[in-house]
């Protein structure tokens, strides 16, 4: 079993047992973070869903990302990630929200090079968010990466026993 599957697993036994959810707002990872999630068993338990908002405009209509927000820094920015899982949070009723933006490629978007990702975690306690560093330089390794520090950020601030 991969690290992420297993990141999955046990973040699902430990928001089983806490009777917490989670829901995941994706640009950069477009479901591919609602899909490792969902492949945990016990997953209908906690996973309330996600929303795939690769559309910029979706970020603020559907996430309520603030516009002013995106004019000035562009999609791919911590800030956007944090509203993004804030966001989805407020949307689906999650105790915890994460989300995922950043750029895959073939070329810079915002002013940022492609390997750029950014993760937010956002609960009742408050929100927070990683840029995280990685050595993937395609598509699917720059995805995956952005994958696991999300699960890797949540997996934090549960901190549920090793299976």
């Amino acid at each position: 079993m991969d690290r992420p599957a297993r990141l999955a697993r046990q973040i699902t036994a430990a928001l089983d047992a806490a009777g917490h959810t989670v829901a995941a707002a994706e640009s950069l990872t477009a479901g591919a973070l609602c899909q490792v999630l969902a492949e945990a068993p016990g997953a209908s338990a906690v996973l309330r869903g996600g929303v795939v908002a690769y559309a910029t405009e979706l970020k603020e209509d559907l996430l309520g990302v603030d516009a002013a927000l995106l004019r000035e820094h562009g999609a791919v920015d911590a800030g956007v990630a944090a509203q993004m899982a804030e966001g989805v949070r407020r949307l689906t009723g999650a105790w915890y929200g994460l989300a995922t933006t950043g750029v895959a490629g073939p070329a810079p978007q915002d002013g940022h090079d492609v390997g750029t990702v950014f993760v937010a975690l956002a609960s009742p306690h408050g929100t927070s968010t990683a840029r995280p560093r990685h050595d993937a330089r395609d598509r699917d390794g720059i995805r995956r990466a952005a994958v696991l520090a999300a699960l890797e950020l949540l997996h934090g601030v549960l901190r549920p026993p090793a299976d």
